[in-house]
């Protein structure tokens, strides 16, 4: 099983905000009571739980994941970047037009679905947005003396969140490719001679995601390491028959029939469950399987986590057999 929730939800105050970036904007995050925060590693994420309002409701829900970007060793505050997504639901217009400083909002986690591994040395490859979850592994890897490099691609300079801090900190260690002055990411140079000695690191976009993947086709078994913002395409389920999920704490069983998820089902028969996404992306319904093979649906799990069939995301992923036997 991987990735851990260290808290379930507290009350947080936005106590800066500033523009990183063309449609970027970062927040940074207190308690109120200027309370010591979770701790986090490289990789971990939160849910920011916005106030209820016609903007963020009409995304189907207030509540949305963002990559921790700031200080691991920073105990009293945490930092996100927010994409303004003009295709959205509206949260991320939210954020950039209505949050303030000293507004508060609801966050929960840090959860790490997405944990650097140790490693000699490593590739990261952020396209957009996808350099938050990475700037946190960048300094770690500094800091633990590994041999990194980061290729870094966006639209245009402007669009580049913490593009000179990074420059400024990590010099030429750092490849910056505005993709409307360089073109995109020359993935075949990094990527084309498979290195048993090193990790890649990927957060962007899917086809930028999709592009690593096929390039790294080659490379050791769990070389590759990525993180999707949303869920990846999927194929028609194992089984289009109900099939039973027993409850084994509570002792109940109950019948998922196809049209309904696990999720659903476990809920009605009274098992507590967070959930957050509903797409299999964030992580938050993560549950052990004790018996039965698991039709994994999610984009989080690698393959190696799978195969072992001792967890599943219960919004998404349904069974390959007659019964499901689950920690709940």
């Amino acid at each position: 099983m991987v990735g851990t929730s260290a808290v379930n939800a507290a009350t947080l105050t936005v106590s800066a905000k500033a523009d990183v970036a063309e449609g970027v904007v970062s927040l940074t995050l207190r308690h109120p009571d200027d309370a010591r925060l979770p701790d986090w590693t490289p990789g971990a994420h939160i849910d920011l739980i916005l106030p209820r309002s016609s903007e963020a409701e009409s995304e189907g829900g207030a509540t949305r994941q963002y990559s921790l970007c700031g200080d691991r060793w920073d105990a009293y505050t945490y930092r996100i970047a927010v994409l303004r997504e003009p295709e959205g639901r509206g949260a991320s217009a939210y954020v950039h037009d209505r949050l303030r400083p000293g507004d508060r909002v609801g966050v929960g986690g840090p959860r790490n679905h997405f944990p650097l591994v140790p490693s000699e040395k490593y590739l990261f490859i952020a396209g957009g947005i996808g350099i938050t979850p990475l700037l946190p592994m960048v300094r770690q890897a500094e800091l633990l003396g590994a041999d990194w490099q980061l290729l870094y691609g966006g639209r245009t300079r402007a669009s580049m969140a913490f593009r000179e801090e990074l420059t400024a900190a990590y010099g030429d260690r750092v490849r910056i490719v505005p993709q409307d002055e360089l073109g995109l990411l020359d993935l075949a140079t990094w990527l084309s001679t498979p290195r048993p000695d090193t990790k890649v690191y990927c957060c962007g976009p899917a086809p930028l995601l999709a592009a690593v993947e096929a390039a790294c086709v080659a490379w050791p078994p769990y070389a590759l390491r990525f993180e999707r913002f949303t869920a990846a395409a999927q194929t028609a389920p194992v089984r289009e028959t109900p099939f039973e999920v027993d409850l084994r704490r509570t002792g109940r069983t109950v019948t998922v029939t196809p049209h309904i998820s696990v999720l659903e089902a476990v809920r009605r028969a009274g098992a507590d469950v967070l959930s957050s996404c509903e797409q299999g992306t964030c992580g938050t319904c993560l549950t052990p399987v004790l018996e039965g093979q698991p039709d994994h649906r999610d984009s989080v799990l690698a393959d190696h986590e799978r195969a072992a069939n001792d967890c599943m995301f219960l919004c998404v992923s349904r069974s390959c057999g007659d019964r499901l036997v689950l920690d709940l």
